[in-house]
């Protein structure tokens, strides 16, 4: 059997393309398309043979699409007009505007693929974007199945959107996402130390006592001449938003979700890792407003809080050993493409349930 036939749109750093390899199916990537002239550079870093359109899709004319001969659709629009955190705009978004225009080209193709595998935010499914997805598989043929899926059952969620061309899809799915992902570290049940609520406490306590999920440990950065003061927050930061830090340890088993704001903000952005095994969280905080500026500095200090390397934060999110980063792109730059990707490990199990069994273990 000749191998899938794939398109990857809003292709970023590879993580659809490293979760195709990754699920055992006999396929090629014959085109990835993005914009972002620093994810490509990094895209074809790591898959140099694929070949690359930087270009906007909706400047992509269906004579274009049909020489290709797809058999799969890969994509990952935009999420910004759909998260919880921005202003919802959907379909009024300009960041929208390609995935219409995807929408509308789709039954259009002289031979429209087989699968389309579709990952964005929860709160998608709630849009007009969503509807009009909806619309046009419905018109066109497809058996879908949506589907809410995090690598564990508490991390930033992602809504994931499956279509199957001609097949159904199973609806009684036992999926096991215990994958690479993790949680929080021992913190006293009993102490506030930060602006959070008990109920967010507790639910972080939980995350952290399921055995069955992988300690941030193993997902550290091992090489021991890497210099990490470079990733330690500054004292400006510590001093004002020392309250509101989601703050982990190596044994942790959960963290918040990363987002291309890390190493730039703080609030939201993702988890810091408490480096110093000796300081106790909970002592370092009671109190802690109480003292003078400087006492309240040295004290944060001592439990040597950095943000995770983008290495760390790659291999969080399933990136395998093999992904790489060109040595010229700029620590800001890797966070924020890392931000803008997915997890790659969970893709792989949903393109596994997406594809039919005639295309595994080849």
């Amino acid at each position: 059997m000749e191998p899938l036939r794939v398109l990857e749109l809003y292709s970023g750093i590879g993580g659809m393309h490293f979760a195709l390899k990754d699920c055992g199916v006999a396929a090629q990537v014959v085109v990835a398309v993005d914009i972002n002239t620093t994810a490509n550079q990094i895209y074809q870093h790591n898959f140099p043979c694929t070949p690359l359109w930087s270009k906007s899709i909706e400047g992509i004319p269906l004579e274009d699409f049909n020489k290709l001969s797809i058999d799969a659709i890969l994509m990952s629009p935009p999420c910004q007009p759909f998260t919880r955190l921005g202003l919802k705009r959907d379909v009024v978004d300009q960041r929208t505007k390609s995935f219409l225009y995807v929408l509308d080209l789709l039954p259009k193709l002289s031979s429209p693929p087989r699968y389309i595998l579709l990952e964005n935010v929860k709160g998608f499914e709630e849009s007009c974007a969503r509807n009009q997805l909806v619309k046009i598989l419905t018109e066109c043929g497809y058996h879908f199945k949506e589907m809410m899926v995090s690598p564990t059952s508490v991390r930033t969620t992602h809504y994931w959107q499956y279509t199957h061309k001609n097949s159904c899809l199973n609806p009684f799915l036992n999926l096991d996402f215990s994958c690479p992902q993790t949680g929080d570290g021992p913190e006293c049940a009993q102490f506030l130390y930060k602006l959070e609520t008990r109920a967010e406490q507790q639910r972080k306590q939980q995350q952290n006592s399921d055995q069955s999920i992988t300690q941030i440990q193993d997902f550290l950065d091992p090489d021991v001449d890497l210099n990490l003061e470079q990733y330690l927050l500054l004292p400006k930061t510590l001093l004002r938003y020392a309250p509101i830090l989601d703050i982990v340890h190596p044994t942790s088993r959960r963290s918040i979700c990363f987002t291309k704001g890390y190493g730039r903000y703080v609030e939201g952005t993702g988890s810091v890792l408490q480096s110093s095994t000796e300081a106790e969280t909970e002592s370092v905080f009671r109190g802690l407003e109480e003292h003078s500026e400087e006492e309240r500095l040295r004290r944060l200090q001592t439990l040597q809080l950095r943000y995770f390397t983008p290495r760390e934060v790659a291999n969080l999110m399933g990136f395998p050993q093999g992904f790489a980063f060109p040595d010229d792109v700029p620590v800001k730059q890797r966070y924020k493409v890392l931000g803008n990707s997915l997890n790659v490990v969970v893709v792989s199990k949903l393109l596994r349930i997406l594809l039919s069994e005639e295309h595994l273990g080849r």
